[in-house]
């Protein structure tokens, strides 16, 4: 069970971020992107989990660039410049742009595929959902970053179904400061000794989608790639995958939350039998709201330092679960977001949302590093967070119309069969 058994050490990765506030990896600027496509790996020996989850929040969303083309109703709006600086593109950017360029083959590094991947997911996503939703559209901002990389935030507000929903891609190059690779070390050895920066590579997608309807439940996904240590467009040192997804609902249909286990379970089910099983429960104990006793919804799955296959496995295993992304919710979306609710299920989502937005700003890992690093997007960062949401002291919820809930938000159910 080695995707299970390096815990992840975020708050010395704060600590070194703050030592290195000089190495601010967010400077935006905007630009034209560029689809991508192919398929195959590389060798590489092991990945470091959390500075990625800082780099997904940090860079936060984005990427879809030329999709546009094939989404006429996503209007792009540009980014403000930030200050000039001396700051280049590394050389790994360099020579990845390159090969786009030329165009990707079955041997392109395995970065470029999660990247195109992450691209087209983007924009099958976000076409789907306007389409499900018949009167919103997404506001795409375009960013680039001057060491190599770009981002897209992709956000939908005020549409006729959805309140607030934001799809997203961020790839990012740039260099670790010293503390932050020396406290990966310990965790992974085949890290050498270094008083200098290393190069790293991240790109993920996110996405966080809340409803109007209370009936119809808030859901998230994530799915990213690291590598650290390749030099000059070269093999990566150390590389993983992470990700998940979770459903949170404020009213419980159990058949809804039966769907979405089943659904990507069967992905999990396809790569190996273990994962289902292991990433439903990381995924309970993740998304835990210490301070309420309680979880943020009823789950799905959670994984990170995943290297316990080869690259190309687990690229597939990846996009597995982010293909099955709108199986697991358009179904549930079409059945609830027209279903009548009284005011006072509209009161309680708004509540269970103060929940989701304690949990988003005082527990997820990712967020709060994102906020404590220099020169952040603050817009993607928060992207994740509801139009509306309410908070009222010492609220007691109907026992009668939530109690079922509740009772499953404090003692995690088995969906389906395990």
């Amino acid at each position: 069970m080695a995707h299970l058994l390096r815990p992840t050490s975020l708050r010395t990765l704060t600590r070194a971020s703050q030592l290195s506030a000089r190495s601010t990896w967010a400077r935006v600027a905007t630009s034209q992107g560029r689809l991508y496509s192919g398929t195959s790996g590389h060798n590489a020996t092991k990945g470091s989990s959390a500075f990625v989850k800082a780099l997904t929040t940090l860079t936060a969303v984005a990427t879809a660039a030329a999709l546009w083309s094939q989404m006429p109703v996503a209007k792009q709006v540009e980014c403000e410049a930030p200050p000039k600086d001396d700051k280049k593109p590394s050389k790994t950017a360099q020579v990845d742009q390159k090969r786009k360029l030329e165009g990707l083959t079955e041997d392109s590094p395995m970065r470029l595929r999660m990247e195109a991947f992450n691209k087209r997911l983007q924009a099958e996503i976000t076409a789907r959902i306007e389409q499900l939703d018949g009167q919103g559209k997404f506001r795409v901002d375009q960013w680039n970053r001057v060491e190599g990389g770009d981002g897209i935030s992709m956000v939908m507000q005020d549409g006729k179904v959805f309140e607030k929903a934001g799809v997203g891609v961020s790839v990012v190059y740039g260099m670790l400061p010293p503390a932050a690779v020396a406290q990966m070390r310990a965790q992974h050895p085949n890290i050498g000794h270094s008083k200098e920066a290393m190069p790293f590579f991240a790109t993920g997608i996110s996405c966080v989608m809340h409803p109007h309807n209370p009936n119809a439940p808030t859901v998230h996904f994530n799915y990213r790639y690291f590598e650290l240590g390749a030099e000059d467009g070269g093999e990566p040192i150390s590389w993983w995958f992470g990700g998940g997804c979770d459903l949170t609902p404020s009213i419980l249909y159990e058949d809804d939350a039966v769907h979405f286990h089943r659904v990507i379970k069967e992905a999990c089910d396809k790569h190996d039998p273990r994962y289902y099983k292991d990433f439903k429960k990381w995924c309970d104990d993740y998304f835990y709201i210490p301070h309420r006793g309680e979880r943020r919804g009823v789950g799905g799955i959670f994984f990170d330092d995943l290297d316990d296959k080869k690259p190309n496995e687990l690229f597939a295993f990846v996009q597995s679960c982010g293909k099955s992304f709108l199986n697991q919710y358009v179904p549930i979306m079409e059945k609830r977001k027209d279903m009548p609710f009284t005011e006072e299920d509209k009161l309680w989502q708004q509540l269970r949302r103060g929940r989701y937005v304690e949990f988003n700003l005082v527990y997820d890992r990712g967020t709060k590093f994102g906020l404590l690093t220099p020169g952040a997007r603050i817009e993607s960062i928060l992207m994740s967070l509801p139009l509306t949401a309410r908070w009222e002291y010492m609220h007691e919820p109907s026992a009668k119309t939530y109690n079922k809930l509740m009772d499953v938000l404090r003692t995690p159910r088995d969906w389906i069969p395990l």
